[in-house]
């Protein structure tokens, strides 16, 4: 078996914002394998200054994982603890090789276009006519559950978008949640939370840093609409450690991404435990390009979630690549009849 990795550089279509700032394009890598004629891909989906693995030997150990690709998939994910992103687009590439057709790597409803997945719309920060306008365009699309991004802008602009949005639709035929990526002060997030809940909100992703450990158990046991953890699950490696983590804090739901915490494993690790300690889960994408994604929601079809997954950034990009993935009216959908360009990776 032979393998070879490269990086790609993809170019947002316009700046995307978070509280951590704007985003004009986002560095992503692939791991090729191949081995008696068949190929297989992997996404290995880094974002800097976030992921665990946002280190300076990040290229150095894909380098040592394809000089070592021998010892295997599982072997490698267990050497690559520390490097989720790897592990992820290991666990990818060997599903990728062994697999009829490179990117059908769980068959399913979902992949025969039979059945779909819901999604939430994702909204940008921006200045509040940018937002506004996102937020139509995702009503007009029939979406039924909306994702903000807060907590970049002034608080009462948003609360002013929030407005606008349940003066048009009612908790019935809109969910609207919230994602601070970490942005509220530790002496004004409860207040915010107050303030907030006046929408009827589902829930509010990471409203203060991560690392918080006492007062995110405290304002998970005291806020007036669920809190989710996001990026508090990023660079919590073994099972103990995760274990320990949603004992203490007790949190409503975990978001889960599989490119920052250990690929599919590491997401059925968190999956099983959010399950033992009756915390709500989805999964969402964390930027990848339409590889990585195309992986992430066939396998978050066999999960058999019910709620909304945050799988709909496959538009953000000018350079992404075409793929059988298409957004109808809320809805992820896997056109069968489209087939990938393979030479575009091989």
């Amino acid at each position: 078996m032979k393998a070879a990795y490269h990086k790609y550089m993809l170019e947002f279509k316009r700046p995307s914002g978070t509280s951590r700032g704007i985003m004009t394009e986002k560095e992503t890598w692939f791991i090729i394998l191949e081995e008696n004629g068949k190929k297989g891909i992997g996404e290995c989906g880094l974002l800097r200054g976030l992921s665990a693995d946002d280190r300076d030997d990040y290229e150095e150990k894909l380098k040592w994982v394809c000089e070592n690709i021998h010892l295997g998939e599982k072997v490698l994910w267990e050497s690559l603890l520390e490097f989720p992103s790897i592990q992820f687009g290991i666990e990818m590439a060997f599903l990728s090789l062994k697999s009829e057709n490179p990117f059908l790597l769980f068959p399913s409803d979902f992949t025969n276009t039979l059945k779909s997945i819901e999604i939430n719309g994702l909204v940008w920060m921006g200045e509040p006519a940018f937002m506004k306008e996102q937020i139509e365009e995702k009503l007009a699309d029939g979406f039924k559950c909306i994702k903000l991004k807060i907590g970049a802008i002034d608080f009462q602009k948003e609360l002013e978008l929030l407005a606008f949005i349940r003066s048009h639709f009612s908790i019935e035929e809109i969910e609207i949640r919230v994602d601070a990526n970490g942005a509220f002060a530790l002496n004004e997030a409860l207040d915010k939370l107050n303030q907030l809940n006046k929408f009827q909100l589902h829930s509010i992703e990471q409203p203060i840093k991560k690392g918080n450990i006492q007062a995110m158990a405290d304002l998970c046991r005291i806020t007036p609409f669920p809190a989710a953890l996001d990026e508090e699950l990023i660079g919590v490696f073994s099972f103990e450690e995760k274990e320990q983590l949603l004992q203490e804090i007790k949190p409503q739901y975990i978001i889960l991404k599989p490119s920052f915490i250990g690929g599919f494993r590491g997401t059925k690790e968190w999956i099983t435990l959010a399950e033992k300690y009756n915390v709500g889960w989805w999964i969402t994408s964390a930027l990848e390009s339409n590889i990585g994604l195309n992986a992430i929601a066939q396998w978050t079809f066999l999960q058999n979630s019910k709620m909304p997954q945050g799988l709909g950034t496959g538009a953000l990009y000018t350079n992404n690549f075409d793929c059988p993935l298409k957004v109808l009216k809320g809805q992820l959908w896997y056109d069968s009849a489209q087939n990938w360009d393979t030479k575009s990776f091989f």
